[in-house]
């Protein structure tokens, strides 16, 4: 079991090769957020803007200063004013998943982005299979909203995900 003190931090050149993992090692990202090999595009990201950027983002999550995983926020133009919504998630390594680590990961994220951005909604979608997951986000204060049929490509098949949300207001 690895648990500690936990925190969200930018990447740094060190972290490469965990990046490297979650882009070309199907159980680093785990069963329900692997869709397909990715190659070298970490690399190139991490080059270009350190994975921070408008549009989207990605920071380390990490246990006791040793990385754990990737907490990330993209926009989602929902109509409203820009950066008002944001699609969230957490993605750790098979070593730090089933300790809580991915819940309090997930509320460091929310009181981040709710602290430091004008989002209003946050967004979550996870594998309609995916127990685990939907517990941690009802577990970090996201409210089930719905259920998107055959929306992602996983294990050669079209699959459902849940789609849970958190306001900044309640």
């Amino acid at each position: 079991m690895k648990t500690g003190h936990i925190a969200l931090r930018g990447f740094a050149e060190a972290d490469l090769p965990v990046l490297d993992r979650f882009s070309t090692d199907p159980d680093g990202t785990g069963t329900f957020q692997w869709t397909r090999f990715t190659g070298p595009q970490a690399r190139r990201r991490f080059a270009e803007d350190g994975f921070l950027s408008p549009a989207s983002s990605a920071v380390a999550v990490t246990v006791d200063s040793v990385v754990a995983g990737m907490a990330t926020w993209e926009a989602a133009d929902r109509g409203g004013p820009a950066g008002g919504c944001f699609r969230v998630g957490v993605a750790l390594l098979p070593d730090y998943r089933g300790h809580g680590t991915d819940a309090k990961a997930y509320q460091l994220l929310v009181d981040q982005l709710f602290r430091h951005t004008r989002a209003h909604r946050l967004e979550a979608f996870v594998d309609s299979e995916d127990v685990a997951g939907q517990h941690t986000l009802e577990k970090t204060g996201f409210h089930r909203e719905g259920l998107l049929c055959q929306v992602t490509w996983r294990d050669g098949g079209y699959r459902d995900e849940v789609v849970y949300a958190i306001l900044r207001e309640g």
